[in-house]
């Protein structure tokens, strides 16, 4: 099938998309989701149309989701007898969606999206080549992008939801379960996305196409179809330009969008502060001088970065994390998030990190092994904690304790007298209400939490943070590793029992 004729409105939509994505090539290849449906043949129709016009590559992809039983059957015989007419290469997979969604605990709808765009990608990864431009080409239309926009601001969608389906993104950006490097370079794009339901109608009456209908479209069940079904013609009632409107606002979105991006893009880069495995962490003070608008963009990026495959970051979280990080509120907050993910904030940043995170604010500070409240050390000895961290406990002399031993530049390094330490050391967790006597306090006690609390420790590691103490249950603490020595412990001239403890990473 040959038709140089560009004066259709569909052809002309699809030849303006395949010259702006650089497609209209002999070098380009092309992957066509196909489902038999009118959309997906009418697009195949129209590439096949131009293909000799300007020279590229066109294959047809075509998954069975096994959810319609006999039915997906024939469609994937008439998608392959229409291959053969038409001259098209053609790939064809079956994948069960129903197992995939429940393994997952994935919405069938969300399910079927992931599998489909998934198998699309890797039909492309195989016909592409070195160098070629290759394209995934889906035949969502202007009503789908109605659906779309409508969808999303029902489920409380931010600007970026709100643009709906844009007509070119990565393949990549969708984030799909299976990651593959070569994705990186495979186009998504939406040729017919301006083009009418009425008018895809009309022109498979036209070139007489006679393509499949899945009845499972018109199952209000799912969500998208009710609103197809219900909601959209009840706002035609309202106004009959309903689907116009809302694609309009959608381009009008887009641009604040794009626009915002640009600003959240410079005011990253003023308040980013570090990244690892399984957390983010920004600065206090330039997150709080932003706008309300680009600290929620802020946010939303930082989730994102944790969990790039989380479509629907939800209102309610963002404006969670957004209220707890107003000015002058004070450190230690913690809170849940979404999809595993908390929010925790310190004197100077916050983060936004994996619940396993035991340091979600980078702080780089020793901890107890967990499940471990007390390890008996001895002299010597030397310890591994977690995190790559270590404790040694070193006999010394008394005569040869330094003379500055009080006032060691190094607080991760201590002289102390054990001489009331009758049944040896042990390396703990604080006690619930446990005080000690800070050197320099003129032996007064202070609650260890308190003195934590003062020393500006972040809430997120004084519970597991590990203290030198005499074994026993009245045991006096001896040692704040890198933050206070008890008066207790202090050498004298006459010390008869003395050891450096050091604490050290690396």
């Amino acid at each position: 099938m040959t038709d140089h004729r560009d004066d259709d409105r569909l052809v002309r939509a699809v030849s303006s998309v395949l010259e702006r994505e650089g497609l209209d090539s002999s070098s380009a290849r092309i992957v066509v989701g196909v489902s038999g449906g009118p959309d997906s043949l009418s697009l195949l129709h129209c590439l096949v149309r131009v293909r000799e016009r300007y020279g590229f590559g066109v294959w047809a992809a075509h998954l069975n989701h096994r959810i319609r039983g006999q039915e997906a059957d024939a469609d994937a015989e008439f998608v392959r007898r229409i291959c053969l007419e038409w001259a098209v290469p053609l790939v064809i997979d079956s994948i069960d969606v129903p197992a995939f969604a429940a393994a997952r605990r994935m919405a069938l709808e969300e399910a079927a999206r992931q599998v489909r765009y998934g198998f699309l990608g890797r039909v492309a990864v195989e016909v592409a080549t070195e160098e070629e431009p290759v394209a995934v080409a889906v035949a969502h239309n202007a009503d789908d992008q109605v659906e779309t926009v409508l969808m999303h601001f029902l489920r409380g969608s931010g600007l970026a939801g709100m643009r709906g389906m844009l007509p070119s993104v990565p393949l990549a950006s969708l984030h799909l379960p299976e990651a593959n490097p070569a994705l990186e370079r495979v186009r998504l794009i939406r040729p017919l996305l301006e083009v009418g339901r009425d008018e895809i109608l009309a022109y498979c009456t036209e070139q007489g196409l006679e393509p499949r209908y899945d009845r499972t479209n018109l199952d209000t069940t799912y969500f998208r179809n009710r609103l197809r079904e219900q909601l959209i013609p009840f706002l035609a009632g309202f106004n009959p330009n309903i689907t116009e409107v809302v694609r309009r606002t959608a381009r009008l979105f887009a641009a604040d969008y794009e626009f915002l991006s640009s600003q959240a893009d410079a005011a990253w880069a003023r308040a980013f502060r570090e990244e690892d495995v399984g957390r983010v962490v920004l600065e206090r003070a330039a997150f709080e001088a932003l706008p309300l608008s680009l600290r929620r963009a802020l946010i939303r990026r930082a989730i994102a970065r944790l969990r790039p495959a989380l479509r629907n970051i939800n209102w309610i979280h963002v404006e969670r994390a957004v209220e707890m990080l107003q000015p002058g509120r004070g450190a230690g907050a913690r809170a849940d998030l979404t999809a595993g993910l908390v929010l925790a904030i310190g004197y100077d940043r916050f983060a936004i990190a994996e619940q396993s995170v035991a340091c979600a604010l980078g702080e780089d500070y020793p901890q107890m092994p967990p499940g471990t409240e007390e390890m008996c050390l001895g002299v010597p000895s030397c310890t591994d904690l977690p995190g790559g961290w270590h404790v040694s406990l070193e006999a010394v002399p008394a005569d040869a304790v330094p003379g500055d031993a009080l006032c060691l530049e190094d607080a991760w390094r201590a002289y102390l007298d054990i001489s009331q330490c009758q049944e040896g050391l042990v390396l703990r967790t604080r006690r619930e209400g446990e005080r000690m006597q800070p050197l320099g306090m003129a032996g007064h006690s202070k609650k260890i939490n308190e003195l934590m609390i003062n020393l500006k420790l972040p809430k997120s590691v004084r519970e597991r943070y590990p203290v030198l103490a005499c074994q026993g249950a009245a045991g006096p603490v001896l040692w704040l590793p890198g933050l206070r020595l008890d008066e207790r412990a202090r050498v004298s001239a006459g010390s008869k029992r003395v050891i450096v403890a050091r604490m050290w990473k690396g």
